[in-house]
């Protein structure tokens, strides 16, 4: 059965061992965070590591004991393949989540990337590849480990990292936009993609420095609800970006998801 509480990003497969889990989100952020800096190769290989780590928490999941740390398997291929005899499991855990993986790790062993000889060079075409298996990938263990849906899968796990903006600055608990010449709702509509889930009314006021509280959620939140820029809730006062800051105003620049 789904449920219909959403899911904090502290508490995505907060199940597994905390090392476990640091290791897992770690190589995730640093695959988003190497494709959008457009270094390829960095960013196939993480998907390799990611792939390490994902198989160590399959194969504990089903064996019923996590190790403290990821490990690789001496053959990735036969390793999924021997995952797909625990029958009791769903078919995610047993088949297509490892078939998933297979995939993957072929890209990081035999495209260029973990080692010489392959038949190209690392390039967007496969680090693209590489990243969408790996949202995937992601998605799919908090579907299963949540019990959810794919939909309230994939935003959570969306949540779990922080958008990079060179116009966002972090000043202790404090976001700033530095271009100081953007206006209230563009800075809104970047300090919402900029962080990870919904953000609270009260923090962006604080963050935009606006002079008064009706006003700014009168003329600068309500309008960008109402264009479907940003999803606002009424009652819990927060604000969720719903699309990449270039396609909702032409005055913000911004590299897509």
């Amino acid at each position: 059965m789904t449920t219909n509480a959403p899911l904090l990003p502290d508490d995505l497969l907060a199940a597994l061992p905390a090392t476990l889990r640091k290791e897992l989100l770690a190589a995730y952020e640093e695959t988003l965070r190497n494709y959008r800096e457009r270094r390829w190769e960095p960013a196939e290989l993480n998907g390799g590591k990611l792939c390490e780590i994902v198989y160590t928490i399959l194969k504990g999941h089903v064996t019923g004991a996590f190790p403290a740390k990821s490990s690789k398997p001496s053959n990735m291929v036969d390793a999924c393949r021997a995952l797909e005899q625990a029958s009791t499991f769903p078919r995610s855990i047993r088949i297509q989540i490892p078939r998933m993986l297979v995939a993957l790790y072929e890209v990081r062993n035999n495209r260029g990337v973990g080692h010489v000889g392959g038949d190209v060079n690392p390039n967007h075409m496969d680090a693209a590849c590489v990243l969408e298996m790996s949202k995937w990938v992601m998605s799919e263990l908090v579907r299963v480990f949540h019990d959810t849906s794919t939909e309230e899968a994939a935003l959570a796990v969306d949540s779990l990292v922080e958008r990079t903006s060179p116009t966002v600055w972090k000043v202790g608990n404090n976001l700033r936009v530095l271009d100081y010449q953007k206006s209230m709702k563009d800075k809104l509509l970047l300090l919402a993609y900029h962080s990870r889930g919904a953000v609270q009314e009260a923090d962006v006021f604080r963050w935009v420095e606006h002079s008064n509280a009706s006003v700014f959620r009168r003329d600068i939140v309500r309008p960008l609800h109402k264009t479907k820029l940003i999803e606002y809730d009424n009652i819990l006062k927060q604000s969720r970006s719903l699309r990449s800051v270039s396609r909702t105003s032409r005055s913000v620049s911004f590299e897509p998801n």
